[in-house]
């Protein structure tokens, strides 16, 4: 039978000169009726160019396909070669035909849009619903992603919603017309893994019912032995293996391969997790940071005077210490609360109420060390691109009152010494570094003050694995140097693992489980503790059928006035205490 989707000899190339400026070179694989393709590589691999490659969305970033072809066989029957289609027909195609969710959703939607008018587009285009019906058709489709709140969601746009929440959204518009194929591009990257776990399961059902194909681009080993039938694996724009699942997890042939699979950090239950570098707490012992009771709240404004009429409880009474050279990370579902604590902490989100304070160190140069410094995610956004590397990492020192000095100098040189960057990458730009070295120059910055507290917000999860590995050990080592204390903010268990020496599980707005890394992780007490854990991808499950939860998210808006009951607890162990439900 003809394949679905048969590509041959593809290259891709950019510029006037496209032949001479190819990215894709010479890269074949054929897919067949409801079968899944993974593709994996790191970030220039050209697996991405492939993807867009396929409905020619390449044309529209200065890209050109410079030879081979693209068969598609069409519902009719016919085959279609996309390589040479015209754009009237390829329009029909996309969306109805070829479904496709991009990685970065703030890019890929309409900022000034509603998130309801963006997905009933899809509706009105391709099944002929207009008015109420498209968007009554948009909230069945966010209620499909589990989005809290669907039907108020609708009226947000983008700059409203997390980044996990807007991926949900991209989601939920590739699927509205359930097309024949759909292309997802580092579909569950931001998403935390129990929502990671529901897209899957929710890619699988459409599966089973339709018969869907899906050309699935990851770098996530676990989820390829999940849902993936065959893999391909790209480097430098070639494919370099490909294959059955089991033939290429478990007999890789090609270095590149093998690499990619040592790589990947594999979430082991706990018996993966720090035991070295942890100051233990002494009776007299002083805090790196303490937090007690926090509590922020946002108003919810509704009638014809913007009175509030209730608040959304983000965070709701959290509680905790993080002792000097220990990490404490704080996992949880997008929307949970994680991120909001760590600003509240900073300073960057006002605190309904509640106390925190951090130890101050001995500064590292003349000027007051600040305590707590931050390492966002994004590390293409955390750097002015106008500025060199070194006005970079002098930033802190002149913002903190201070002048670049001699000593200051000799800072900014040791940390770019220490983070693994030479030190002629001063007079360098941003966009000269690649992502990884970009997030140790936002390591570097973030130590110029010599700060006891370091909060790192998903700062490894924008980064490729391999990288990821490196930056990874690059903090154990600082720590390790600097007794450097870390609030580490993550959705990825298998990256907790290997870093945190005790994790604080949130759930809508609250603490439900904190305690030692070990002893939460392979013994987890809180049934949302273990719903996070069993919802981790790990290679040794293949083609594993995850089921759809369909139970809504509990939402976290509150009537004015209300205030939850006091914690109890259940403890377990010296560091181990789970909260008792109400």
């Amino acid at each position: 039978m003809i394949p679905l989707l048969s590509v041959s000899d593809l290259s891709v190339g950019f510029g006037r000169k496209a032949e001479a400026n190819e990215v894709v070179r010479g890269v074949s694989f054929d897919l067949a009726d409801g079968e899944t393709l993974a593709i994996v590589g790191e970030s220039g691999s050209g697996k991405s160019v492939t993807a867009l490659s396929i409905n020619r969305l390449v044309d529209f970033g200065g890209g050109k396909i410079t030879g081979g072809s693209i068969r598609l066989r069409r519902g009719d029957g016919g085959v279609l070669d996309l390589a040479g289609a015209a754009e009237p027909q390829l329009t029909k195609i996309r969306g109805a035909e070829i479904g496709m969710i991009f990685q970065e959703p703030m890019t890929s939607l309409n900022p000034v849009l509603s998130i309801g008018t963006q997905i009933a587009e899809s509706f009105r285009l391709h099944r002929g619903l207009t008015g109420r019906q498209a968007l009554a058709a948009a909230k069945d489709a966010l209620d499909r992603v589990r989005m809290p709140d669907a039907a108020r969601r609708l009226k947000y746009t983008p700059n409203q919603l997390s980044g996990g929440m807007l991926q949900r959204v991209m989601i939920a518009t590739a699927l509205a017309c359930n097309p024949r194929l759909l292309i997802a591009d580092e579909p569950t990257t931001a998403l935390d893994v129990t929502v990671q776990a529901q897209i899957m399961a929710l890619l699988a059902e459409l599966k089973r019912e339709t018969g869907m194909s899906m050309i699935f681009i990851t770098h996530d080993i676990g989820l390829v032995a999940g849902i993936a039938d065959k893999v391909m694996v790209m480097q430098n724009g070639q494919a370099v293996e490909q294959g059955e699942l089991n033939q290429i997890l478990d007999h890789p042939q090609h270095g590149y391969t093998q690499h990619l699979l040592h790589a990947v950090p594999h979430f082991a239950s706990g018996k993966a997790t720090r035991s070295d570098g942890r100051r233990e707490k002494a009776p007299d012992a002083e805090p790196a940071l303490k937090v007690d009771g926090l509590v922020v709240r946002y108003p919810v404004r509704s009638g014809l005077f913007g009175r509030a009429t209730g608040a959304v409880h983000a965070v709701d009474g959290v509680d905790f210490e993080l002792m000097p050279g220990e990490t404490l990370a704080i996992v949880g579902e997008s929307g949970s609360g994680k991120s909001t604590t760590a600003r509240a902490v900073l300073g960057l989100v006002r605190s309904t109420r509640g106390s925190f304070s951090a130890s101050v160190r001995k500064a590292a140069t003349r000027q007051s060390a600040l305590p707590i410094q931050m390492v966002f995610q994004n590390p293409y956004a955390s750097l002015n691109p106008r500025l060199t590397i070194e006005s970079i990492l002098a930033e802190p020192v002149i913002a903190s009152g201070g002048r670049v000095n001699a000593e200051t100098r000799a800072r900014i040189t040791t940390l770019l010494k220490r983070v693994g960057l030479p030190e002629n990458s001063l007079e360098r730009y941003p966009h000269e570094f690649s992502g990884g070295q970009r997030q140790r120059l936002c390591i570097a910055r973030a130590l110029m003050l010599n700060p006891s507290v370091v909060v790192l917000d998903e700062a490894v999860s924008a980064l490729d694995v391999s990288v990821q590995a490196r930056v990874l050990e690059l903090l154990v080592d600082l720590q390790r140097e600097f007794g450097l204390a870390y609030l580490f903010i993550s959705h990825d268990m298998a990256v907790v693992e290997r870093i945190a020496h005790r994790i604080a599980v949130i759930y809508a707005g609250q603490i439900v489980e904190i305690g030692d890394a070990k002893s939460v992780l392979s013994t987890p007490r809180h049934a949302y503790t273990k719903k996070l854990i069993a919802a981790v991808p790990t290679i040794e499950r293949r083609r594993q059928r995850f089921e759809l939860d369909t139970r809504q998210v509990p939402s976290l808006v509150r009537p004015l006035g209300f205030e939850p009951e006091p914690a109890k607890w259940d403890v377990f162990g010296p560091d181990h205490r789970v909260r008792i439900e109400a």
